[in-house]
């Protein structure tokens, strides 16, 4: 069983790879069949939208790397954690927090909201 920060860790793991194929392999480890993510600029349903998604976010933001702001934590089948994002070596420009609701230890639905987000990047 993974602890709350391993998890968000994963989840994080998925969004910095750029590596298509271990990207996906990484999204089939880490998430549901039936999984779910949404924040307020886009929504994907299952592996592939999923993938689709981190793949738009590499072409618009090149060279940007998401962390982990802080531990995660995790009460029962859910999973908070914050994150922020922004370019190797400079401060980072994007920041928010992700809502994400289990099964096991794979995520099956990630509600992620904007805590910060500069004009240019909106």
């Amino acid at each position: 069983m993974f602890d709350a920060t391993e998890l968000a860790e994963r989840y994080i793991a998925i969004w910095n790879e750029t590596d298509a194929d271990r990207r996906r392999k990484m999204i089939a480890e880490c998430w549901t069949e039936d999984a779910v993510y949404v924040d307020p600029m886009m929504k994907a349903e299952g592996y592939a939208e999923i993938d689709g998604l981190v793949a738009a976010v590499h072409d618009r933001f090149p060279g940007f790397r998401f962390s982990l702001v802080k531990p995660a934590d995790r009460h029962g089948d859910n999973l908070r954690f914050s994150w922020q994002l922004g370019p190797q070596h400079q401060p980072d420009m994007i920041m928010g927090t992700d809502f994400a609701l289990l099964d096991g230890d794979r995520m099956k639905t990630v509600n992620g909201f904007i805590d910060q987000l500069p004009a240019e990047a909106a």
